[in-house]
C-alpha cells in the first residue's frame, strides 16, 4: 500500500468518509519509514501527521493497538506481494532461495514496519484481518516448500526455512551482520540466500 494523494490531502471541511482511516494508516507508515520507533507510534502522532485533531482518529480506531494492527496488516500485505514476486522469478529451490532473499530485503528496507509486524506485544489482540494477512504471506513459503518435500515433512521444513530467514532479517535490522551488510541491504539478502543453499531442503 503506497501513500496516495488522497491519503495525504486533508479536504476542505475534513476528510471524506473512510479517507481519514487510510490517511492515518499512511501517516503511521510514513513515520516508520522515516525511522520512527514502532514502540512509541500512536494515535496522537498519526493524527498530527494527518493534520487532524487528536480526537479524530477515534472515529476509526478505538485505541492505539487498533491503529498498529491496521499498519501491520499493510506490512504483511506488502511482504506477501514481495514473496510472490520472488517466487515467480524462479523454479524449485531457486524460488525458495529467492523468497529468502526477498524476505531479508523487505526487512532491511522497512525496519520499523518489520519490527512492528513481529513485535511480541504489538497489535494485541490480533484482529482477523491481521491474522489473514500474515497467514497469506506464510502460505507463499509453505506452498513452495510443499512442492519440494514429502507431505510428512512439509510443515517442519517450512518452519525451518522461515526461522532461518527471519533470524537473518532480525540480525540485519539490528545491524549485527557486519558493516558491509549494514551499508548495503542487498548484501544481507544475498547472505540469506547463500545460507539457505548451505542447508538445502532435502528432496
Amino acid at each position: 500500500m503506497s501513500t496516495s494523494k488522497a491519503e495525504r490531502r486533508q479536504l476542505k471541511g475534513g476528510y471524506h468518509h473512510g479517507e481519514l482511516r487510510e490517511a492515518l494508516i499512511a501517516a503511521g507508515l510514513s513515520i516508520l519509514e522515516e525511522g520512527g520507533d514502532p514502540a512509541t507510534l500512536g494515535l496522537r502522532e498519526a493524527a498530527r501527521r494527518a493534520g487532524v485533531s487528536a480526537m479524530a482518529p477515534y472515529r476509526h480506531f478505538p485505541d492505539k493497538e487498533a491503529l498498529l494492527a491496521a499498519i501491520a496488516t499493510v506490512g504483511f500485505e506488502r511482504l506477501h506481494a514481495a514473496l510472490e514476486v520472488a517466487d515467480r522469478a524462479g523454479e524449485g529451490r531457486e524460488a525458495l532461495y529467492a523468497q529468502g532473499e526477498a524476505y531479508v530485503a523487505f526487512a532491511c528496507a522497512q525496519p520499523g514496519l518489520f519490527r512492528l509486524m513481529f513485535g511480541a506485544r504489538s497489535c494485541e489482540p490480533r484482529p482477523d484481518s491481521l491474522i489473514a494477512a500474515s497467514g497469506a504471506a506464510y502460505a507463499v513459503l509453505a506452498a513452495r516448500v510443499a512442492a519440494l518435500v514429502p507431505a510428512a515433512r512439509a510443515a517442519d521444513e517450512t518452519l525451518r526455512s522461515w526461522a532461518l530467514v527471519h533470524g537473518m532479517a532480525a540480525l540485519a535490522v539490528d545491524g549485527l551482520l557486519g558493516e558491509e551488510a549494514r551499508a548495503d541491504p542487498q548484501v544481507a539478502a544475498a547472505l540469506a540466500g547463500r545460507l539457505l543453499r548451505l542447508d538445502p531442503v532435502p528432496g
